[in-house]
């Protein structure tokens, strides 16, 4: 199906429903280890992308097509996983990145993360750094999306993320190169 396709069959209330199928199956994964590598915890990640899916399901129609649809999807995931840090870091009466740090601690216990030592070293670092400069890096790391699409998706600049991505680089090699 092409993306035009997908989104005549979205716009429609008659195709809605099996569009929506093609467009969860093309992206839930994709969603989901991006989501993963913002909120480090698999309940909480299935959470978020069920709230994020919800939200596309709900404002399909407001998608003007002004960007890629995937880069739509991507800015809402971001955003939801932000978004609920925020609230448990409030819920929880801590900061998000000591939420973060908490949560990337537990992640070892957690039979859905299976990653290698230097995962789990970059995941650490990537706790320690803000959360853009940590969502830029794993965009365009995990994801492999080009710093122009990252941009898009944080609805900022290219020089802005272009910054951000410089600076994780930086702050993730020294962090990686101590004992």
């Amino acid at each position: 199906m092409t993306k035009v396709e997908l989104l005549t069959f979205l716009k429609n209330p008659k195709t809605k429903t099996r569009g929506f199928t093609y467009l969860f199956d093309t992206y839930n994964e994709r969603l989901y280890h991006h989501i993963r590598s913002i909120v480090h915890n698999h309940t909480y990640t299935d959470d978020v992308l069920q709230n994020c899916f919800i939200k596309v399901y709900h404002n399909i129609e407001s998608f003007e097509g002004k960007s890629a649809l995937y880069t739509w999807l991507y800015r809402i995931a971001t955003n939801e996983a932000l978004s609920f840090l925020r609230k448990e870091a409030k819920h929880q009466q801590l900061d998000v990145d000591d939420l973060r740090m908490a949560a990337l601690t537990n992640q070892e216990a957690d039979p859905y993360f299976d990653a290698s030592e230097a995962e789990k070293k970059l995941e650490v670092a990537l706790t320690q750094l803000p959360h853009r400069q940590a969502t830029v890096f794993s965009l365009h790391y995990n994801q492999e999306l080009k710093l122009r699409e990252i941009a898009e998706i944080l609805d900022t600049s290219l020089g802005n993320v272009k910054a951000l991505h410089h600076l994780a680089q930086k702050k993730i090699k020294k962090i990686l190169n101590q004992p």
